[in-house]
């Protein structure tokens, strides 16, 4: 249930008005329902409760620390793909048994910082990586413990830019591979072999290509038992979606997803891993935005608004749709816009011929859905600070990451000696 609704004609997330907020925060900024974040959280959680289970939160959807401790309390792990985001995760309180470290590109550094920390494991993206694992654990005087991550090439209907399962991608070893990748890493000595990793894809919402993924999990982890490979874990991965347009979109099905589950797996006595990160929290958060012009052009009205690609990139990445509403009700004449931010790119669009009651310079727009690669993907394009973000719960509101000010974005350049004495 969404905790963004209209009361008295102006929008709110849970008890306080998003108007109301804006008055002491500058827009553009982010504001995420921590009741959502919960919510959402405890029906996954819920649909998982008779098995033996670990939800591990995708930080790379939303890193805020306000986030990642509200999961936490909850009893959350994280999958993290960097050093940065491992921090994040052990600095919000989510412990290093709850930690999956995944991605393709993993440091000496990071596999180090990793292991130390005791994580709970590593998803292993190739051959090259799992030798460096090896060797990092080996001069730790340690065990690393992995899970291979095997890419089923299981076609999904979503983005090519968020298919992570074909053959044809960075991800994982092969599945024609993926055996003797498991015998070799049975081999190491610095290497405790412990699971089966997939991850298909994101933004599904036909939940039947996980059938085919896990059917390729389970053939895969028979041949081990027969060599004597024990596995005791299976990270099934995320990419569950979120309903982003109820006119086109749909929900996945989590009652035929756990079917699924039961269907192809049940029969193995092992931990399950999923790693959530678009369906606990995209929902759980809007966009807050100013209209600055509304311009007139020869065919078309353009919705000028203060925030921008820089802000916001799933529109001009991935041509996303995200629904947009005014923050005020009103009985205005509807009216089409082009909404544009004010970024010199003709790629800063958030939305084409959208009809929304007539709107000026001043009114507040939010863009739903944003809980999820909004602000974590912005940046500083134009030299345009980052924006706030705000947690609501219940009648409270408070800010959990300032906006950036033009001066501390300016001051993180230096100017060389040579420049300085020049002058």
């Amino acid at each position: 249930m969404s905790e963004f609704n209209y009361k008295s004609n102006r929008l709110h997330v849970e008890n306080v008005a998003i108007n109301a907020i804006q008055q002491s925060i500058p827009t553009p900024f982010y504001v995420y329902s921590a009741t959502m974040i919960e919510n959402n959280f405890l029906s996954l959680q819920s649909r998982l409760s008779d098995l033996n289970h670990l939800i591990c939160f995708a930080v790379k959807a939303n890193s805020n620390q306000a986030v990642l401790r509200t999961l936490a309390a909850l009893g959350s792990g994280a999958d993290v793909v960097s050093l940065g985001e491992l921090k994040r995760a052990l600095h919000a309180g989510i412990h290093a048994q709850k930690i999956v470290f995944s991605g393709v590109g993993k440091t000496a550094k990071e596999i180090e910082y990793a292991i130390e920390q005791g994580i709970f494991q590593f998803n292993v993206e190739s051959v090259a990586e799992l030798h460096n694992i090896n060797a990092v654990a080996l001069k730790c005087n340690k065990k690393a413990h992995i899970a291979i991550r095997i890419n089923p090439d299981v076609a999904v209907d979503t983005h090519a830019k968020i298919t992570t399962g074909s053959a044809e991608n960075k991800f994982g070893i092969s599945y024609q591979h993926a055996l003797d990748t498991f015998v070799l890493a049975d081999s190491l000595p610095g290497i405790t072999v412990q699971g089966i990793h997939v991850h298909i894809g994101s933004q599904i919402t036909d939940v039947t290509p996980f059938r085919a993924a896990f059917k390729r999990v389970a053939d895969l982890y028979k041949q081990l038992e027969t060599l004597g490979i024990n596995i005791n874990v299976l990270d099934l991965g995320g990419g569950l979606g979120i309903c982003y347009d109820p006119e086109n979109d749909k929900l996945p099905n989590m009652n035929e997803y756990r079917q699924i589950i039961e269907d192809e797996l049940s029969q193995f006595n092992c931990k399950y891993i999923v790693e959530p990160g678009r369906s606990l929290t995209a929902d759980t958060g809007c966009l807050v935005s100013t209209v600055i012009y509304d311009k007139l052009g020869s065919d078309r009205n353009f919705l000028i608004i203060n925030a921008a690609m820089n802000d916001f990139a799933r529109p001009s990445l991935y041509d996303a749709y995200h629904r947009i509403s005014p923050v005020i009700e009103s009985n205005k004449p509807r009216k089409k816009y082009d909404i544009v931010g004010p970024v010199c790119e003709s790629g800063d669009t958030f939305a084409v011929a959208r009809t929304l009651p007539e709107l000026e310079s001043g009114d507040l727009v939010v863009i739903r859905d944003c809980g999820a690669y909004g602000a974590v993907m912005s940046g500083t394009y134009n030299t345009r600070p980052l924006i706030a973000e705000v947690m609501v719960k219940g009648d409270q509101f408070a800010v959990i990451r300032e906006r950036q000010s033009l001066d501390d974005l300016i001051n993180l350049d230096q100017i060389p000696n040579w420049l300085i004495s020049s002058t």
